[in-house]
């Protein structure tokens, strides 16, 4: 067990929190620099928009393959090890993408990338909640949250920048280079904080998997990551690369804006009045981006933003009620699967849906998928009880 740092019991924060996020936002810039570019090398290389969304597709298949093993990991290895070791082998890997052109060979090394990114998705926000006590979790979140979003409100278009500036091969380099410092900060990580405790929903086995607990925020999550996987692999090609641009600097910023505020809300309020608005916002900002991508660009980055805010307030909201049902690894897992999978779903099947019918066919099919899922949201308001605000 670890000391906590001076400060930590009234704030709830302290220097392992603080070694998490170094890591976090390391790894995460290494990651989100290559999120649009992968997609748009393999276009250069001569693949369609099928092929192009299948990098991104089969990353985020390995991903969540990787994070359904996860809960046991976490209670048979060190969680330093883990994080340290997928954020090495995220960023190890982007080189490896200058050395082919074909489809294949970047598929495997999207898939050998997806192990360390789901060894590092589930451990990190797993450790939010093991470092942090329950009563702060949705603002440690949120922090987390802007550890996450921060590069991708600034390294989605400027990987896209990167690439047309300096070279793709500079660019992967440049992305391992970032995760490869950064995860020596793992090392300062301690143990478990004695006031975070068991969630607060203390019934559940450690390591158990309660599917009546998760799933209503799960169903309302997941829609919207589909959504947002194929605004990030596609908006440049749908768009244009200015365009395109500014619309991934929109969507970033907005999620991490509006992660972190949905932290302080969810903290006063409850954490469960957030997804329904949350929703509703994305879903307007995926009809708007079907019009943007029919010609008016402006409309596009409107768009973009509105989604961003709308995922952004979803994630935290979503990460806090699974806490709150589930132990730490499991809460991880499903979130963690709901958001990866959600990614690589919407790069294949925008991809698709564009191949066979258009840009807007895809952002208007998207929207529908999120509308569908209201339900959730209410569900996820009625599971759970109001907090006091404090």
């Amino acid at each position: 067990m670890s000391t906590p740092a001076p400060g930590a019991a009234r704030t709830g924060y302290g220097r392992s929190f603080g070694m998490l996020l170094i890591v976090t936002l390391g790894a995460f810039t290494g990651y989100v620099l290559l999120l649009p570019v992968v997609p748009l090398w393999a276009v250069r290389a001569g693949e369609n928009e099928t092929g192009a969304g299948l990098t991104n597709g089969v990353f985020m298949l390995v991903t969540v393959l990787t994070q359904l093993l996860m809960p046991w990991l976490l209670r048979s290895c060190d969680p330093r090890v883990l994080l340290g070791g997928g954020t090495l082998l995220l960023g190890l890997g982007a080189p490896l993408f200058g050395l082919f052109t074909r489809l294949p060979g970047l598929l495997a090394v999207s898939g050998l990338r997806g192990i360390g990114f789901g060894l590092l998705t589930v451990t990190g926000s797993a450790l939010v909640a093991e470092l942090v006590p329950a009563h702060h979790r949705g603002r440690a979140a949120g922090l987390y949250g802007l550890a996450v979003g921060t590069p991708h409100a600034l390294m989605l278009p400027v990987g896209v920048w990167l690439a047309e500036t300096l070279g793709f091969v500079p660019l992967f380099w440049i992305a391992a280079a970032v995760p490869v410092v950064t995860a020596v900060a793992a090392l300062g990580i301690g143990g478990v904080d004695e006031q975070s405790g068991k969630p607060e929903s203390a019934g559940e086995a450690a390591g158990g998997f309660p599917l009546r607990g998760l799933a209503a925020p799960w169903l309302a999550m997941a829609p919207v990551s589909v959504a947002a996987g194929g605004l990030v692999a596609f908006l440049p090609l749908a768009t244009g690369a200015t365009t395109g641009s500014a619309g991934l600097l929109a969507f970033g910023i907005a999620t991490v804006g509006f992660r972190w505020v949905a932290g302080h809300l969810g903290d006063r309020l409850g954490s469960g009045h957030v997804p329904l608005p949350a929703m509703s916002l994305a879903a307007a900002g995926l009809a708007l981006l079907a019009l943007g991508s029919a010609g008016a660009g402006w409309l596009a980055v409107l768009g973009a933003l509105a989604l961003g805010a709308g995922f952004g307030g979803l994630q935290n909201a979503a990460l806090v009620l699974m806490f709150e049902r589930a132990d730490p690894g499991a809460a991880s897992t499903a979130w963690n699967v709901a958001y990866d999978a959600g990614n690589g779903v919407g790069s294949v099947g925008l991809g698709a849906v564009v191949a066979a019918s258009g840009y807007p066919a895809g952002f208007v099919t998207c929207a529908v998928l999120v509308a569908l899922a209201f339900p959730a949201a209410v569900a996820a308001r009625g599971g759970w009880p109001r907090r006091a605000a404090r």
